[in-house]
């Protein structure tokens, strides 16, 4: 059975938007893998830790054969042979791959919570996300991406993201 994944993309080192592209290329190398829609790029400001340098991140839909655990594996392998070292949390990073949503799936591992349990607080997220798929209701709630988008935009702004 092939799954609806959407996934969260950014780099804030070296090329960014070349290591990007080789992230996607690698996914689509993935066992039964294929991408169906890829946002824009988004120039955006570190979260978390806000002295690094700015982001690139895009949101990807895969079509999909590997379960959760399977994928996550799997993109974790891409961000080690990329060079991703976990040496601080939200620090600088080379590739970073998160999935986001699995299919209409609530899942609650340890190492893997979906939905994404930051996501919402995010604009870096929420608007290649919504750029993807502007009808995504997120399983656990039933919340539309535009009435979260709405209530992040009016509590932040939009200075923080603009598309590259």
């Amino acid at each position: 059975m092939k799954n609806r994944v959407y996934i969260g993309l950014g780099s804030n080192c070296g090329f960014k938007q070349e290591n990007l592209a080789i992230a996607r290329n690698k996914i689509t190398e993935l066992e039964g893998t294929r991408i169906i829609k890829s946002s824009s790029l988004y120039l955006t400001a570190p979260w978390g830790r806000t002295e690094q340098d700015d982001f690139i991140n895009q949101v990807i839909e895969i079509e999909t054969a590997l379960e959760p655990l399977a994928l996550l594996q799997d993109l974790q392998k891409i961000e080690i042979k990329m060079g991703r070292q976990r040496q601080e949390k939200w620090g600088p990073r080379i590739i970073d791959l998160d999935i986001l949503l699995f299919g209409d799936e609530v899942l609650d591992f340890p190492e893997l919570k979906v939905p994404h349990p930051l996501m919402r607080q995010r604009l870096f997220v929420l608007v290649p996300l919504q750029e993807v798929n502007a009808e995504l209701i997120f399983p656990d709630d039933g919340a539309k991406i535009k009435e979260v988008l709405i209530r992040v935009l009016a509590r932040e702004g939009n200075k923080k993201i603009k598309r590259v």
